[in-house]
């Protein structure tokens, strides 16, 4: 005859409890972002607006650490059309977020609603200190293209991701070198040869989607992606 196997009740009902969520971060907690293809100001043009897609699904957040700010550069306070102040501001670096994706500028840009636009967004990193904050390599790829304030890295998804602004001495990575998700690019600073900027990142994805039925190589908004990835970084699982 078969013994049967008695479980105590206490440890079933252990068994059968569910582990309680981790506490939210402070800075989950602070965190709000406006809707995607919401610009602000408005004077900066026409976001895409309701393209919730990620396009990057996975990615890590492209700056080592958090906080960090996406807002507009060039109609933040302090910039070329922006309000009079410092780009230091500190209303520069707080939250809510804001997409700058499509924002106003001369490059042609097929998804944006006027044809063209930024081609990225822009990313202020925790204070407005340069050379002090690492970008980071959001996916295992190859460096393509070291530049006087660029660098490029092809993501093994075939998307190709620039990051611009950063301080020239600084860069660790070759063309050519493989680097892994999450290896450190360089720190981030206000480098823009001889134009002036503010201490920030500029970040972009470009890959191939279909455009009216056409396979096209284009700058996709990295908006939703980012969102994404740096919930997953306040959660320390970037």
């Amino acid at each position: 005859m078969k013994k049967l196997l008695i479980i105590p009740m206490l440890l079933l009902a252990t068994a059968c409890q569910q582990k309680s969520p981790t506490p939210m971060t402070d800075e989950e907690k602070k965190f709000t972002f406006s809707p995607v293809g919401k610009l602000t100001p408005t004077k900066s043009g026409q976001g895409r607006n309701g393209d919730n897609y990620i396009y990057a699904p996975g990615i890590r957040f492209p700056i080592e650490s958090a906080p960090a700010y996406l807002n507009s550069q060039v109609y933040g306070i302090g910039g070329l059309y922006g309000a009079k102040g410092s780009l230091c501001d500190e209303k520069n670096y707080q939250y809510p977020w804001h997409d700058n994706y499509c924002e106003k500028r001369r490059w042609g840009m097929p998804l944006c609603p006027g044809g063209k636009g930024h081609q990225g967004v822009d990313i202020r990193t925790a204070t407005c200190e340069k050379k002090k904050y690492y970008a980071v390599a959001v996916e295992d790829g190859t460096i393509t293209y070291i530049g006087k304030y660029t660098v490029k890295l092809r993501g093994k998804s075939g998307r190709t991701y620039r990051y611009l602004h950063l301080d020239s001495p600084s860069v660790l990575v070759k063309r050519g070198a493989k680097v892994s998700r999450g290896d450190k690019l360089g720190l981030v600073s206000n480098n823009m040869g001889s134009t002036k900027t503010s201490i920030h990142l500029h970040f972009d994805m470009k890959e191939t989607i279909k455009i009216d039925g056409k396979s096209t190589k284009v700058y996709v908004p990295p908006y939703t992606s980012l969102v994404d990835a740096y919930k997953r970084l306040l959660r320390g699982n970037p």
